[in-house]
């Protein structure tokens, strides 16, 4: 037959040879499009019934859902409210906690009892002879003139973070609390109240009962101070307490100035000082405010009845002697002139050449002033070129007048009125009053030459809002300041002490490289006595107290002043005088580290934490306390008293005011963690210890708080104020965002929640778990959990406390709670043996993240996070600490790391966050698909694997993987997807390899 066959086709011709061979190519076409088109319509079965199983999860996961929702409306109807109360507990034991967790996240509720707790249970203590590592910080002492702020809450916040993570990780913790007795601040506030109940002055008690008066403020005052650090969390040593003027605190002050006079760092000199005249007092340049002025204005200053001018520059001439004609001048301080003894000119000024050496004549009182060359002063292409020279009234006045020899004359008495220095003509008038009549008798001599506008910065006490006035004093108590500044400069360089942030190091050898002299005097009653004694002989001449300074004995007491008197005038009868001026308050406050661990005995403590780790405080204080501080710990402790100093940002309001109570938009933080109506904060206003013009300021700036403050609780208020500190040098708080840290407060509470309630009663966490057999989502949820323990630890150690604060907000938020309780939840609903083993990987892991996250938080939110792991189950064979806060803090689990799968995770949740932003905004429960287009292989894997896991995330009712941007699909998605996805050009997203 073939052969016939064969025969056959031998005998065909080509024609018919072609035609058969191209029937058989036809043949097979259609044989291979019947194929292709059998291939293509079992393609489309099975994605349709790939489809139809998607959409049967997620109709399953809906009706799932729906007997969830159904049975926690039967759960909440069953429940009964009191189940969730807690019980009253005796203050100091552990806090008593509700069956069960209360529906809502409730501040006052959370933190109630916990802190008595950790303070009578000895968890704040430290022990001098413990064999670990020492990490030691002082509080900045408050002042104890009034309650905190808000600036303080900050300070706080930062300390007991650095402190509790230290003490978790098996430090040997301490954190000392002091308060600060703020001589000047007190005494006015003290007499400001003696002057608003009864119309008296210090004066009109006396000294000894003046000082009564001042310590029954601050035992008011000092307990509101105490109970405020309870309230915010700080974990303090008590039993370590100071007052910087109880009677261990004074003695060691009164030691450290008698040791710096004998090394002859104390002397007596009379110098210009910052003199308030309304204090009738020397204040630091700490308690000066510098305000800008760019034009004319008019301020209200104490004692004045109408607003005095300032932002002007006043001309005036002076005439020459020999009829060599007039010389003109200006000054913003035209009433200086009454103590004018010199003009200064350039050297090199040739339109003064030929008054070199010569004389202008005082018009009021015909002192000659004589003409002097200063390159150092002047500036010859500023205004005349010629400067007039006060001594007595300007620092640098007072600098040149050293330099050439000049006479100081002091024109103003301790109030700030002429004195008979000034000329009868001015003599008792108060010194702006002083300002007109001058410029008066100036152009009634024809000397007036006219007023300009001048932009200045003028100096304000922040005590008395009076002009700070610049005045030569008798001799004062001074502290040498250039041997310890040397000493301050090179801890710095060599890296003894290390200031973070680094930028302020500039600043820090400005001020050291440039330091003088430190006048310690201050003529106030309240505040340590300077210990030095004035000797004055029966036969004395002259009676006048300080008038010759070998007469003065520095000495711990009068008895030991007494025995020396003996010695230096044997034989002669005498009296001692005690100085009766009081130390300046940053003098007790730059011994503080030194003083609060013993010293100058040598105690454990002192031996055992000094010098102390960190100190904490504002960028503000770092030259008048820190820098001090650096020079008295060197000089008198024989080390620096820390090794690091973190200086946090200024808190000022929403508006970038600096907070002040003058101002009115001081914050109190318990009114943050209470929350206070709008009438309560104009209560609390109005109780303050303001003058009438501040109280008023105040009531208006209050008034912005229209809705009152909300109820935000510490941890909230702490969280928020630690994660402004990534802002440079001040803080804009604005209150909004406490509320919202808040909100999330009530998320971890509600995570907790859901997890107590599917671990059920009898659930016991494992010792262990073998993480290579858990689900990939459990697998992910724990490497992530590794990675904000990494990012928080090292941020810590960084100083960085709002990026630690950052990654843990993002895990408990964007990963624990929006991704892995979302995945996992169907588990819990679904038929028990289906998912029973991956069901039992999710709540271990559930139980390991919230132990561990709990712990990771602690230091920043530690009522909420005690609260919680309080509720927690327990492994039966741990021995788990009894609070949070002397547990182990998280480190990082080798095991746990797997930077694969979390590559993975980031593509499948940016898939996720592209679905959820084509959406429609219209919220709607009907599910549709969604599509993906993928350039390349890999991706598609990718997501393919986590189909399902995008699906329910995502809330779509199916997801199509496509590997090319398909017409059918288009038109598919076009006229099924119309409505959830717009517009047309975003109908699909491309996933990148990269």
């Amino acid at each position: 037959m073939e052969k016939q066959h064969e025969v056959q086709g031998m005998g065909k011709t080509p024609e018919e040879k072609q035609i058969d061979e191209n029937k058989l190519e036809r043949k097979l076409r259609k044989d291979q499009k019947a194929k292709e088109k059998e291939e293509k319509r079992l393609k489309a079965i099975q994605k349709q019934k790939e489809a139809a199983r998607l959409q049967e999860q997620v109709a399953a996961e809906d009706v799932h859902k729906k007997a969830e929702r159904k049975q926690r409306k039967k759960a909440v109807e069953d429940e009964n409210p009191e189940d969730s109360i807690d019980p009253d507990t005796p203050s100091g034991q552990k806090k008593q906690l509700a069956p069960q967790m209360a529906k809502q996240y409730s501040p006052s509720a959370v933190e109630k009892s916990w802190y008595a707790w950790w303070e009578s249970s000895g968890y704040f203590g430290a022990d001098p002879t413990s064999p670990k590592p020492p990490f030691v910080m002082v509080l900045p002492p408050p002042n104890v003139t009034g309650a905190l702020h808000i600036g303080h809450a900050l300070t706080v916040a930062i300390g007991d973070a650095m402190i509790r993570w230290r003490r978790m990780s098996g430090y040997n913790a301490l954190w000392v609390p002091g308060v600060d007795h703020v001589g000047i601040a007190t005494q006015v506030l003290v007499e400001r109240k003696l002057m608003r109940e009864g119309n008296l002055r210090s004066h009109d008690l006396g000294r000894e009962n003046f000082i009564a008066e001042v310590l029954k403020w601050k035992e008011h005052y000092g307990g509101t101070i105490l109970n405020q650090l309870r309230r915010l969390g700080a974990s303090l040593d008590w039993s370590r307490e100071a007052f910087t003027m109880d009677e261990q605190r004074s003695n060691a002050v009164t030691e450290a100035f008698v040791r710096l006079h004998k090394e002859g760092l104390i002397y007596r000199d009379s110098r210009l000082v910052n003199w308030d005249c309304t204090l009738l007092a020397s204040i630091s340049d700490a308690e000066i405010d510098h305000i800008v002025l760019k034009e004319e204005t008019m301020l209200s200053i104490p004692g004045y009845a109408a607003p005095v001018q300032f932002g002007v520059l006043i001309s005036f001439a002076y005439p020459l002697e020999e009829g060599l004609g007039e010389i003109v001048v200006a000054t913003a301080r035209i009433e200086t002139m009454l103590g004018d003894t010199a003009i200064a000119i350039h050297p090199e000024d040739k339109r003064y050449k030929h008054l070199h050496g010569k004389y202008a004549i005082h018009p009021f009182n015909g002192r000659k002033l004589k003409i002097i060359c200063d390159a150092e002063l002047v500036d010859s292409t500023f205004g005349s070129g010629a400067v007039k020279i006060s001594p007595a009234h300007d620092p640098n006045d007072y600098e040149l007048g050293k330099r050439h020899n000049l006479p100081f004359i002091n024109i103003f008495s301790d109030d700030g009125k002429i004195n008979s220095n000034g000329g009868a003509q001015f003599e008792g008038m108060p010194r702006f009053t002083a300002r007109d009549c001058i410029i008066e008798a100036l152009k009634a001599k024809g000397l007036y030459k006219g007023t300009t506008k001048k932009e200045m910065s003028l100096a304000i006490s922040s005590r008395s809002n009076d002009i700070v006035e610049p005045m030569l004093k008798p001799p004062q108590w001074f502290l040498s300041c250039n041997t310890m500044a040397k000493a301050g400069l090179d801890a710095i360089r060599s890296k003894k002490i290390e200031i973070i942030p680094q930028q302020y190091e500039q600043g820090w050898y400005r001020w050291l490289e440039n330091i003088r002299d430190w006048c310690v005097s201050r003529q106030l009653w309240w505040g340590h006595r300077i210990p030095a004694w004035y000797v004055t002989l029966e036969d004395d001449q002259e009676k006048t107290l300080g008038s010759e300074n070998d007469r003065w004995i520095v000495t711990s007491n009068e008895s030991a002043a007494k025995l020396e008197a003996q010695e230096k005038y044997p034989g002669k009868k005498f009296h001692l005088h005690q100085d009766p001026d009081v130390l300046d308050t940053w003098f007790s406050s730059a011994l503080f580290p030194l003083i609060v661990l013993g010293w100058p005995d040598d105690t454990a403590d002192h031996r055992a934490f000094y010098p102390t780790s960190v100190l904490e405080t504002g960028c503000d204080v770092l030259f008048f306390w820190v820098a001090r501080m650096v020079m008295m710990g060197m000089q008198l402790g024989g080390d620096v008293p820390f090794q690091k100093v973190y200086l946090h940002p200024i808190i000022c309001d929403e508006h970038g005011q600096k907070m002040c109570k003058s101002v009115g938009n001081v914050i109190d933080p318990l009114e943050v963690i209470n929350g206070m109506t709008l009438e309560g904060l104009l209560k609390h206003v109005e109780d303050g210890n303001l003058d009438p013009n501040e109280l008023n300021l105040a009531k208006g700036r209050t008034k912005n708080y229209y809705d009152g403050i909300t109820e935000c609780g510490t941890d909230a208020l702490r969280f928020t104020l630690i994660s402004y500190t990534c802002q440079s040098d001040r803080i804009n708080l604005d209150m909004k965002r406490v509320v919202r840290c808040r909100q999330w407060c009530n998320k971890l509470w509600n995570a907790v929640r859901f997890a107590i309630g599917k671990f059920g009663d009898h659930y016991s966490p494992p010792a262990t778990v073998d993480v290579s057999l858990m689900p990939p989502i459990c697998k992910w949820i724990l490497s992530a959990l590794n990675k904000a323990v990494v990012k928080t630890i090292t941020s810590l150690e960084a100083y960085k406390f709002s990026h630690a604060t950052s990654a843990i907000y993002s895990w408990w938020q964007y990963q624990l709670c929006d991704v892995f309780l979302e995945v996992i939840k169907p588990y819990f609903i679904k038929d028990p043996q289906e998912f029973a083993s991956v069901r039992d990987a999710s709540r271990d892991t559930l139980w390991i993240c919230l132990e561990t996250g709990l712990r990771l938080l602690h230091p920043f939110m530690p009522y909420i996070t005690e609260e919680l792991r309080q509720r927690l189950p327990q492994r039966i064979d741990s021995c788990r600490q009894d609070s949070i806060m002397i547990s182990e803090y998280p480190s990082p689990v080798e095991e746990w790391t797997n930077d694969n799968l979390e590559t993975e995770m980031d593509i499948v949740l940016d898939v996720v966050n592209k679905i959820r932003c084509l959406k429609s905004p219209i919220k709607t429960n009907e599910r549709r698909p969604a599509f993906a287009v993928c350039r390349g292989q890999a991706i598609t894997t990718t997501i393919q694997c986590y189909q399902s896991l995008i699906v329910s995330l995502s809330s779509v009712s199916v997801l199509k993987v496509l590997l090319t941007l398909q017409l059918d699909y288009l038109r598919f998605l076009y006229f099924h997807c119309l409505q959830l996805i717009f517009p047309f050009l975003k109908l699909k997203f491309i996933l990148k390899p990269d």
